[in-house]
């Protein structure tokens, strides 16, 4: 497998900290980026992409991707390129818009890029969220707040899912 970007806007840190664990996954096979203080130049040779965002507030997007997200959509070229996302959130302070920085993201690309990476909405204890059309998620959420003993038997599971959804 060719080696992949993860891409990440983090800050309080929660999602840098997943960011290095979802690295861990791929044994040498990922780098990683901030989005705070990465160019497209830098990013553009990869071919796999894993996109990492909190939610915060009422399902908004993570400050450094809110600034580089525009950029980032119209200057990536995105041919032959695969997309996959993960986002953090508070399942019960925010029940009614968990993780729906996945939603951002993905509504910002689909139309540009492959995105794969989709879970089964199972295990998880939310009201609502745009981020789960058709009994899936359009990426895996987590949360660090109220499930963060679920987190590491999620990732593993979506790293080896995006193993073969990324050949």
């Amino acid at each position: 497998m060719e080696k992949i970007a993860i891409l990440y806007g983090s800050s309080s840190g929660s999602t840098e900290s997943i960011a290095n664990r979802m690295k861990d996954k791929f044994d040498g096979g990922a780098d990683l980026f901030d989005v705070g203080n990465v160019s497209i130049d830098e990013i553009q040779p990869y071919k796999h992409l894993i996109l990492a965002t909190s939610t915060t507030g009422m399902g908004d997007l993570q400050d450094d991707w809110e600034s580089f997200l525009p950029t980032f959509s119209s200057k990536m070229d995105f041919t032959g390129k695969t997309v996959a996302i993960f986002g953090l959130g508070d399942s019960a302070s925010f029940s009614s818009s968990f993780a729906e920085s996945i939603f951002v993201l993905h509504e910002e690309l689909k139309d540009k890029v492959k995105i794969v990476g989709a879970v089964p909405d199972e295990g998880y204890t939310y009201d609502n969220s745009s981020a789960v059309i058709d009994g899936k998620w359009l990426g895996l959420p987590l949360d660090e707040d109220n499930e963060y003993n679920e987190t590491e038997d999620r990732i593993t599971k979506w790293a080896d899912q995006l193993k073969t959804e990324f050949l």
